[in-house]
Order: structure tokens, then sequence, then C-alpha cells
């Protein structure tokens, strides 16, 4: 008999999550909480409601939070504040939504008296790391179990046939049979693995993309569209003041529209192999460029290269599950404090699968035009004082040259 007597799942209803109740239903033999969150992912959660019931899950234990607003506030705004890209590329679509998912689980668990969590993350994948990091920096004695380090079903294939065997419905295939995608869905992005994905010479198929047009079936003319900063985050889009979620799912029908933010990327994973996924994050891209598009004129020089130098460090905090970690934390200080000027309006051009800056504006601007113009500045400037400053640069590789190396 297990000790775990009360488990909370994170619980989506599609096929990996519905297998894991049934399964802790008879492996564990304990009572099971659902928790589904809401965050943006553009589908129907009612049915995740149904089939818990079904599988006899009480009305009360079956959690179903709206978490937009704040997935969108406090953790993908701080995130894109500091510009983060990891490995030069990935948004970070489904690494930032983990520690949301952890904490409100945990919240969950303490509300219900749970013994314990677990989750549909394989054990090949980051997700493992990023919901076990969470929960155990959050209650670090819970117990956790994940079932794909304990079951024998290691393929969509053998999923779908314990899912059969045991009635349980599945209500997505892929239209040519056999295992879906594997996706994932959020405010920021939605993602897709698995099938012919996992060879990385086979192109994406044109039908899987959810979010976007292809660039070459976008509008043949041009999008502006003004974005209003303030501190770092956008408030407002084209003169309307939004909240943070409604900027996101604006941002993602402009840009989807226009065939943006599509990505194709082979990325090392963090427990040591690589893996490819497509992903689309339309209103991200649009944001990321936005924001330093703004930055560009409101943050002092040194600041903006010592923010560009730690983005790669907080890219890769945030992709291994390190969001609740002092480090983490510590960092997020310091870059929101380089934000406290960053404030203004960004005008973007959205063509084809491309968003680029075309003008931007803010009364905490760091750009005098007075100096850097190419006509008359009046003695802004003193273009002899560049003499000087080149001569003690070169001071060190002038003694060098007359020593022959």
């Amino acid at each position: 008999m297990s000790d775990v007597k009360k488990v909370v799942l994170a619980y989506s209803g599609g096929l990996d999550t519905s297998v894991i109740l049934k399964w802790l239903q008879d492996t564990y033999q304990c009572e099971v909480v659902t928790f589904t969150a809401d965050l943006g992912q553009g589908e129907e959660l009612e049915p995740a409601r149904q089939k818990a019931i079904q599988f006899g899950i009480k009305p009360e234990h079956i959690f179903i939070d709206d978490l937009r607003e704040e997935f969108t506030r406090d953790f993908v705004f701080p995130m894109f504040r500091a510009n983060a890209l990891y490995e030069g590329e990935y948004l970070l679509g489904t690494s930032i939504a983990r520690p949301l998912i952890a904490k409100r689980q945990i919240e969950i668990a303490n509300a219900t008296n749970a013994d314990a969590v677990s989750h549909g993350a394989t054990g090949k994948g980051n997700d493992q790391v990023r919901f076990e990091m969470g929960y155990y920096a959050l209650k670090p004695g819970v117990k956790v179990i994940a079932p794909w380090r304990e079951w024998d079903l290691l393929s969509r294939e053998k999923l779908l046939a314990y899912a059969e065997a045991n009635k349980i419905p599945v209500d997505m295939k892929h239209k040519n049979g056999g295992a879906p995608y594997s996706m994932d869905a959020n405010l920021l992005h939605i993602s897709f693995e698995g099938r012919h994905l996992e060879d990385p010479k086979a192109e994406a198929e044109e039908s899987m993309w959810r979010w976007t047009v292809s660039p070459e079936a976008a509008p043949d003319a041009p999008e502006y569209v003004d974005l209003e900063f303030d501190k770092g985050d956008v408030v407002a889009i084209n003169g309307v003041a939004l909240s943070p979620a409604q900027v996101l799912t604006k941002l993602n029908e402009l840009g989807g529209k226009h065939g943006i933010g599509r990505l194709d990327l082979v990325e090392n994973r963090y427990v040591g192999m690589k893996s490819r996924g497509c992903y689309e994050t339309p209103g991200g891209t649009i944001l990321l460029k936005a924001h330093r598009g703004i930055e560009s004129i409101t943050l002092d020089r040194e600041v903006a290269h010592l923010k560009d130098d730690l983005m790669p460090r907080y890219a890769s905090l945030v992709y291994n599950g390190y969001w609740w970690s002092p480090e983490r934390k510590a960092l997020q200080v310091l870059i929101d404090h380089t934000q406290e000027r960053v404030n203004g309006w960004v005008r973007v051009k959205l063509y084809k699968g491309s968003v680029s800056v075309v003008s931007r504006d803010s009364k905490d601007t760091l750009f005098d035009q007075t100096i850097a113009t190419f006509d008359d500045d009046g003695g802004a400037y003193n273009q002899a004082d560049a003499g000087g400053f080149i001569k003690l640069n070169a001071l060190r590789m002038r003694i060098a040259g007359r020593k022959g190396r």
C-alpha cells in the first residue's frame, strides 16, 4: 500500500495527463486532485473537468485557474525586461510557464492537505527539472511522483494503447494516424515536438503551424504599430491602454497575421541531449524587438552592455529551471532597476515575417541630437578631444608594436 494519500496532478486533459490520472489511481491507490492552468493556450478547458469527473475526481478537487494575467505580469514581462533569449534564438515560451504552474500546484497541495505532487513531463525533457526545482524551492519536503520515470509506457503509441484499454477519451489524434505532435501552448507561444520533427533533416509541414500564416501568404502591405512603454513594460498599443495579458494577446494577433515568430530550432537540453522543436511566438518576437528599440535611447551605454553580458546567464537560469533561485532573483533586482527610465513609445513595422523598429521617442531619452548631428553642432562636441582619447587607448598597442609583438 502506498504511503501517498493525496496527490495534486498538473492536468491538461490531454493524452499524457489523462493516462497519468488513471495510472496514479491504479498504482498509488490515492486520491487525486487535478489542477489545470489557463495560461492562454486558447483551448476549451471544461472538457478537462468532465474527464476528471468521469474518473471519479471530486468536484471540489478539480481546480481550473485563470492565470493569464499573473503569467504575463509576473513571469513573461520580467523575463522580457532582460531581453532573454536561450542560445540566441529561443524565447523560452515553455520554460517561463513552468515556475508558475509549480507555484500554483504547491498552493493547491497546501490548501487540500495533499502529501504529493505529480506532473506529466518525460524523463528525457527539461520540464521535469523545471517543475521539480519549483516544487522543492517552494515546499522542500514534498513528495514528487514523475510517472515517466516509473512506468513502462515510454512511447506515444503505448500511451494511446493504454488509453484505449482503459476507455480514456483522447480528443486529438494526428490526421494521418498515429500519435499527435507533443505540443505546449500558452499566451507567449506554442511549441511542436515529435513525429517527423525528430529527424532534423525533415522540414516542418505547413499544416502544423497554428498561430501564424506563412510569410509568403501574409498581407502585401506592411502594418505600423505603436507600443507605449512604462518602466520596460508595454502598457498600451496604438494609444489603447491594455493589461499585460491583453498586450500579449493583441501582439499575437498582429504577429500571426503577418507571419511573424516562427522558429525551427535544435536546442541543447539541460539533460545533455540535442532536441529539435518548432515554435510560434508572434507577440513575443514583436515585444523583444520593440523593447530593445526603447532601450536603445533610454539606457546608458555601459548599462546596456552589462545587460547584454548578463542576458545569456539569465536565459539559462530560466531554461534550466532556476526561476526561484536566489541568483535569478538577484539578477531580476538589477534588471528591474535598469528599467526605471525605460519609458516612451516605439513604432514597429510588420511585414511578411519580419518586425523592425522604424521610430522611437522618450521623455527619458539619452539621445542628444545637437551632439549626434553631422551638421554644425554649435560647439556642443569638441572633435579634437578624440585625439588624446585614441592615443591613450592605443598606448599599450604602440608599446607592443615597438617591441615587435
